[in-house]
């Protein structure tokens, strides 16, 4: 039953924009209904990305997904950029990082329960979100005094960018490759989509939720304003939830069905891939959109994303997941959420 509504709800999604287009409601109503939009196009890429897992494995599975999941997230701080909201991009990008690692993946631990994680492939992909959040520290720490936005806190982004992606491609490259020599017969046998069909439907479910996750950022001034929340607040947890629905959706339910090792994937690659692609992506795309964003994260970005990042290697530095971890993971992310509110505006 679960299944058809789900499969039933997907048609929120051209709904939205059709009632956008051509009906203009008010922009809360909208808001809400592009939020329910997203709720059953998550579990769809985390569906396809299940049927391309038995064909894959859980670590490219875990790529596929958070690759198609972070391209809402890209399209969304590009619109940022153009819109001239500099940082709400920066906080919609510490938001990923952080709700990925503490949310989701608590959520994934929750759900999951008791079972073994790919220890080695979590710990270095963490790390990976530790030097980035450290080369951030290059442009930020003189973006704390004086204009944040000055040119030549540009200037100083743009080779910390293209070392982070360099960073990205390197390391990306070099795990695929070596999943493709042990990855063997001893996985699960496909049963229902062919690999075709699967990156089919992530690539049209991606598409869909970029184009409703458009919707609802355009909606989410007026959502902020009658909720009384503060820009950054918004963009820190609002647009970056939004942003990550696929993640958020696809981690929980693969990770109910037990497979744990492909839902810890999702969330510290997709983690990964903001850092390291998807930020220094929108700060070099933003020198040709302009205005051009320099990535300059407060203090209180910092601290957020380096200490989740560092404290969930702790957690899962035995290897074994346990669903108290995941409720202390959410209840972590809850506290950082509670500051993000009262950090208020830059």
């Amino acid at each position: 039953m679960a299944r058809k509504l789900l499969w039933a709800s997907l048609a929120l999604a051209p709904v939205t924009f059709v009632v956008d287009l051509a009906f203009h409601p008010g922009k809360t109503a909208l808001f809400v209904l592009a939020a329910a939009s997203l709720v059953p196009l998550a579990w769809l890429i985390g569906e396809a990305t299940e049927h391309a897992a038995e064909h894959t494995g859980a670590r490219v599975g875990g790529f596929l997904n958070a690759s198609f999941g972070n391209a809402p997230e890209l399209i969304i701080a590009l619109l940022a950029v153009a819109g001239g909201l500099p940082n709400v991009v920066r906080g919609s990008l510490t938001g990923s990082i952080v709700s990925n690692i503490l949310l989701v993946l608590g959520a994934a631990l929750a759900f999951g329960g008791r079972g073994e994680l790919d220890r080695r492939s979590l710990l270095v992909q963490l790390g990976l979100v530790v030097a980035a959040v450290l080369a951030y520290l290059v442009p930020s720490v003189p973006g704390w005094t004086g204009d944040p936005e000055r040119h030549s806190l540009v200037v100083a982004t743009i080779p910390i960018s293209v070392l982070l992606l360099l960073l990205y491609v390197g390391f990306t490259a070099q795990r695929l490759r070596r999943h493709r020599h042990r990855h063997t017969a001893g996985t699960s046998e496909p049963s229902g989509w062919t690999l075709r069909t699967a990156l089919a439907v992530l690539a049209l479910a991606t598409l869909a939720t970029a184009v409703v996750s458009e919707i609802l950022v355009h909606s989410l001034d007026a959502f902020a304003e009658a909720a009384g929340l503060s820009d950054f607040f918004v963009a820190a947890v609002v647009v970056a939830i939004v942003g990550n629905a696929a993640e958020h959706g696809g981690a929980v339910v693969i990770a109910s069905r037990g497979k744990l090792k492909l839902a810890t994937e999702i969330a510290i690659s997709s983690s990964a891939q903001v850092g390291l692609l998807v930020a220094p992506a929108v700060a070099l795309i933003s020198l040709a959109v302009r205005p051009a964003l320099p990535l300059t994260f407060r203090p209180i970005e910092i601290a957020a994303m380096g200490g989740a990042a560092l404290f969930v290697g702790l957690v899962v530095a035995d290897g074994r997941s346990r669903r108290w971890e995941g409720f202390m993971l959410i209840a972590v992310y809850a506290g950082i959420v509670v500051g993000f509110l009262l950090a208020g505006d830059r």
